[in-house]
């Protein structure tokens, strides 16, 4: 489990690392994230969960791109019966025209793989910031809902966490 997560981070992050840095704006970062939240169904009472993991984003334009991220999503009261998460998105950045800009507005969403013995689909959406306090360097916060769609009638469920993040590029 541990090498199909890394191995789908590395696929994850080689746009970035491929890209040069030659335009006046970013082709690409990456990120490591911890996200504090909770996880409910309709007519359940919640409770709260951690969500860890890590990702990056490849622009193809200014403003709009592609990410992937792989996480590990459980319960803060029995953190060993987690699942894991896999979500390739699109991204849409907000970045002003002035490329020493330290504050980046974004959004993402796409689909979301919930994944351990078994597997079940899913989708996520959110928005957040990054901010580039050093050239190479960041934070990210993001609020991310990622919600599993169970099959056979169950409810659908809703992973919402603050996600924070060191980005680097």
């Amino acid at each position: 489990m541990k090498r199909v997560l890394l191995a789908l981070l590395l696929v994850a992050l080689v746009p970035m690392w491929a890209s040069a840095q030659d335009s006046e704006y970013s082709k690409g970062h990456g990120y490591v994230y911890v996200a504090p939240g909770f996880a409910g169904a309709e007519g359940e009472t919640g409770m709260g969960v951690a969500h860890i993991g890590g990702g990056g984003e490849g622009f193809f334009t200014r403003n709009l791109g592609l990410g992937a991220d792989v996480g590990y999503l459980a319960p803060f009261e029995a953190f060993s019966d987690g699942i894991g998460t896999f979500s390739p998105n699109l991204v849409a950045r907000f970045r002003a025209k002035d490329a020493q800009n330290k504050v980046e507005p974004f959004v993402s969403g796409g689909y979301t793989l919930f994944f351990r013995s078994v597997s079940a689909n899913g989708a996520n959406f959110g928005g957040g910031v990054n901010w580039w306090f050093k050239e190479h360097v960041g934070l990210r916060f993001e609020l991310r809902d990622n919600v599993m769609i169970p099959g056979g009638g169950d409810s659908t469920v809703h992973y919402v966490g603050l996600r924070i993040a060191l980005a680097f590029r």
